[in-house]
């Protein structure tokens, strides 16, 4: 068995990060178990994409936000691996929407074997975080729904894109809410229900959760577009290849200014290879970078605020490192 993903949080406090863990290492020991089958193919799939690593940084918020109750109460390490097991399924069948070959740096499900069977091992993975959440109350099994919901939501609002009317970069961030802010809003609110918290902290860390995985993710958009190599763990302009209209890209192509006329027309769809270092170029130097940073910067304040009213404890210092480290790591 694979050792259990190194703390990867801007902690502050020592126990702190001791406590995560070897709360992470249970995480581990579940999230394999859960997934074994009589069928040693289901099992190979199933383990496919843990086994290729990742930071389980969603399982990592439950367990950070438990800290503000009983963080070693029973329900805590099954509902963190209720989370990861449901972001492991999305990753399947997103790998089979995006066909992509490749995911954290090893083969994709549907690469190594086919579309079929990566959709199947997702909705596996569903149903096996679906047993678990059934031990774990009504209320719970509830969230779940509604962040489901709101995760698929989401992503068929991205699929379809913005319709007729609507604001291209109001329908870009709240597909982000949808797709990647939901999941981390209930990992907090998790972590603290589970360890029964006081309700306000309930609603302070599920609010502050949402807006740093919006966050996150404007934080990826600029990444894309500000790093100057792969230390970033992105490739520098693979949003750009791929056609992906980001925040930068929607806040450019909704100008009229003719002194963007070469950049608007780069960006009209996916850009060529020989054209990437010139798009690049001209889009750091635009405008649009400081006004999607100013975004991020924003939700970043926001996730701030709900932290602000929670306990003083070192668990809501590392929250706000972590609001810290999302606005720093775009560059």
């Amino acid at each position: 068995m694979a050792a259990p993903p190194v703390v990867d949080l801007p902690l502050v406090d020592e126990r702190l990060a001791q406590d995560l863990a070897a709360g992470l290492a249970e995480v581990e020991k579940l999230l394999r178990s859960s997934v074994e089958s009589e069928d040693a193919f289901v099992t190979e799939a199933s383990r496919h994409l843990i086994e290729a690593g990742g930071k389980r940084f969603r399982a990592m918020l439950v367990l950070l936000a438990a800290q503000f109750g009983t963080q070693d109460a029973p329900g805590v390490v099954p509902g963190a691996v209720v989370i990861e097991l449901t972001h492991l399924a999305t990753l399947y069948h997103d790998d089979v929407m995006d066909e992509a070959p490749v995911r954290r740096g090893s083969e994709s499900a549907n690469a190594r074997w086919n579309n079929t069977v990566a959709i199947l091992t997702g909705d596996y993975l569903f149903a096996q975080a679906s047993e678990i959440l059934a031990d774990l109350g009504p209320d719970i099994i509830r969230i779940q729904a509604q962040t489901f919901s709101r995760l698929v939501r989401g992503q068929i609002r991205e699929t379809i894109g913005p319709r007729d009317g609507d604001d291209p970069v109001r329908h870009y961030i709240e597909v982000l809410a949808d797709k990647t802010g939901s999941l981390i809003a209930t990992s907090g609110r998790f972590g603290a229900l589970l360890s029964g918290a006081a309700p306000d902290v309930v609603e302070r860390l599920a609010s502050a959760c949402e807006a740093i995985g919006v966050a996150w993710q404007l934080s990826d958009d600029l990444l894309d577009v500000a790093s100057e190599s792969t230390q970033s763990g992105k490739t520098p302009g693979t949003d750009l290849r791929e056609g992906i209209r980001t925040l930068p890209v929607l806040y450019v192509l909704s100008g009229d200014d003719p002194a963007d006329a070469r950049l608007r027309e780069l960006l009209s769809g996916p850009v060529a290879e020989d054209d990437v270092e010139e798009t690049l170029a001209l889009l750091r130097a635009n405008p649009a970078m400081d006004r999607a940073r100013a975004e991020l910067v924003a939700w970043a304040d926001r996730a701030r605020a709900d932290l602000a009213g929670l306990p003083d404890i070192p668990a809501r210092a590392a929250y706000l490192a972590l609001c810290d480290y999302v606005v720093e790591r775009s560059g």
